[in-house]
């Protein structure tokens, strides 16, 4: 599902801190934490290829609160939304690079997701999200806006939480991860430019990609396990690897243009 399939976001007014905790109907992940002393460290770079997606364009007229949003306009009344960020060396950003099949390792350290809604948009564009902890979302902006979360699975979407424009006060839900799914999608009914991306992961072995594309993961205890890039538009990669005592290897994704 593209990042532009109706809508969920953040409505909310300054200062404005929403918490939600992430559940899951299934068991919880049976990660276990131990010392890692041997542990193997797996880099790469995720590029792409191919001819760029253009940015789809909103005409600011047409949505709420035109003033304030378009202080990020193309200057000709469009707010402009990019989901593929690419970089000089063709680096892919915004990657979500896991490790899967990881049954004990280092500790977990991961809490919290912690967002921004800052010029009506998601800050980060992209991010990790850890099932049965917080997501909190601050308002950096003077306007409210509309929260809707959804659950991704290929082309089916599924609501977890909407709520209406928050007050001054805040407001809380539960977001229920239901069956396998991992992929989330936010978007604000009142500003549908406003977009961002989340990947619930089982285990403290990942990385999310800059412009450069490139990625490390470290202290994976030796062993075989799948390695999976994730783009929220382009979607998912993955490849077998096999890492030794305080091994080092290198791994590299491809991303096309559609």
């Amino acid at each position: 599902m593209s990042g532009r399939a109706s809508g969920f976001a953040t409505c909310f007014f300054s200062s404005l801190i929403l918490s939600a905790c992430l559940t899951g109907t299934a068991p919880a992940s049976a990660y276990e934490e131990i010392a890692v002393s041997n542990g193997a460290t797996v880099t790469g770079t995720v590029r792409f290829v191919g001819e760029q997606p253009q940015p789809t364009r909103f005409e600011l007229r047409r949505y709420y609160d035109r003033a304030y949003c378009g202080a990020l306009s193309d200057g000709s009344g469009y707010r402009l939304l990019r989901e593929v960020a690419v970089g000089e060396q063709q680096g892919l950003k915004d990657v979500i690079v896991t490790i899967e099949g990881v049954e004990k390792g280092k500790p977990f350290e991961f809490q919290e997701t912690k967002l921004e809604a800052n010029i009506c948009q998601f800050v980060p564009f992209v991010s990790v999200m850890r099932n049965e902890h917080p997501l909190s979302v601050v308002n950096l902006d003077s306007v409210s806006h509309d929260l809707q979360f959804y659950e991704r699975e290929r082309e089916h979407i599924f609501i977890m939480f909407h709520r209406p424009a928050l007050t001054k006060a805040g407001t809380s839900d539960i977001v229920r991860l239901t069956g396998n799914r991992r992929g989330i999608t936010m978007q604000c009914g009142m500003h549908p430019y406003m977009q961002g991306h989340g990947l619930a992961v089982e285990n403290p072995y990942y990385a999310i990609t800059g412009m450069e594309g490139t990625f490390a993961i470290k202290d994976l205890p030796p062993g075989s396990y799948r390695i999976k890039a994730w783009h929220p538009t382009l979607g998912e990669k993955e490849q077998a690897i096999t890492v030794a005592d305080n091994g080092t290897m290198s791994v590299g994704f491809t991303f096309e243009g559609k």
